[in-house]
C-alpha cells in the first residue's frame, strides 16, 4: 500500500471545510490510498508506453544460438504463475464479470477489439470473444511485435502468433465447463486481462516476392516465444503459466 497525493479543486476544498463569506478557497492536497497491484500497473503502463527499440535485421539465418528453454521442465520452472496469483491481479485491474454476450455489447466502451492484427491471428472462438481491456491489448501487441523482432534478428522468416482464448463471459465459462472439467469457474479470462497463446501453432507469412515460406521447426518457434515471454515477465509486465493440456501460455497483464 502506498499514498497517492491528489490536488483537489480549491472550490471543493472550500465547501468541504465550510468556508465563510470572507474566506477564499485554498487549494489542498488529498491523500488517496493505492494498493500495490494498482501501483505496479501504473509502472507497467509507463514501461510499455516507451518507444520500441530499432531491431537489427539479419539478412540470412544466423548460426548456432543458445536457448534458455530446451526441456519441458524448463517451461514449467520458467512460467509457474498459478491461477490464484493471476486472478488477484485480474480482478483488481480488470473489468467486473460480464454475464453474457449481450452485456458485453453494452459494456464495449470498457474494452478494446483485438480480432485483427498484422502480428497475430485469433482462433475461431467458441468460448470467448475477441476483446480485452486496454492494458492487456497493449501487452498482447508488445508480445507479438517482440516475437517478430526476435525472428528478424535471427534471420528467420516471419510467423504470426495464434491466440486461442480471450475474454469470457460468465455464460461462456459455464458452457466451457460442460466440456472441460479442468476449466476454472473463477477464470481470469472473465476480467479481460488474460489471453492464451498457443505454443504449438504459428501462422506463416508468405514472401510476397517468391510466394513461398521458409519453414521453421515449431519447437524452435516455441523456444523463441518463451524467451520473449520470459523477458517481459522478468520486467514485471505480466504473469505467465505454461499449460500442457491446453498447449498454450496463459498470460495475464499486470
Amino acid at each position: 500500500m502506498f499514498l497517492l497525493f491528489v490536488a483537489l479543486p480549491a472550490s471543493i476544498v472550500w465547501l468541504l471545510t465550510c468556508g465563510g463569506e470572507d474566506q477564499q478557497p485554498v487549494p489542498e492536497v488529498a491523500v488517496v490510498e493505492v494498493d500495490s497491484i494498482v501501483q505496479h500497473s501504473l509502472y507497467v503502463d509507463s514501461l510499455l508506453s516507451q518507444p520500441r527499440a530499432v531491431v537489427a535485421l539479419a539478412e540470412k539465418r544466423r548460426g548456432n544460438y543458445g536457448f534458455r528453454f530446451r526441456r519441458g521442465v524448463d517451461y514449467h520452472k520458467g512460467f509457474p504463475d498459478m491461477n490464484d496469483l493471476q486472478l488477484a491481479t485480474a480482478s483488481r485491474i480488470g473489468i467486473a464479470k460480464i454475464a453474457d454476450r449481450e452485456e458485453a455489447v453494452r459494456r464495449k466502451e470498457e474494452l478494446v477489439y483485438v480480432g485483427e492484427s498484422p502480428f497475430y491471428v485469433i482462433d475461431e472462438l467458441d468460448y470467448s470473444i475477441p476483446y480485452l481491456v486496454p492494458r492487456a491489448s497493449r501487452l498482447l501487441n508488445e508480445i507479438s511485435q517482440s516475437f517478430v523482432d526476435s525472428l528478424a534478428s535471427r534471420g528467420l522468416p516471419f510467423y504470426k502468433l495464434f491466440v486461442t482464448s480471450v475474454l469470457r463471459t460468465e455464460k461462456d465459462v459455464k458452457r466451457l465447463r460442460r466440456v472441460n472439467s479442468n476449466a476454472s469457474e473463477n477464470s481470469c479470462h472473465q476480467h479481460g486481462t488474460t489471453f492464451d497463446i498457443a505454443y504449438n501453432k504459428y501462422i506463416p507469412v508468405y514472401d510476397p516476392d517468391s510466394g513461398q515460406v521458409v519453414k521453421v521447426w515449431p519447437p524452435e518457434l516455441k523456444q523463441i516465444l518463451a524467451e520473449v515471454l520470459d523477458d517481459l515477465r522478468r520486467r514485471g509486465t505480466c504473469y505467465v503459466r505454461y499449460e500442457v493440456h491446453q498447449s498454450c501460455f496463459h498470460i495475464t497483464a499486470r
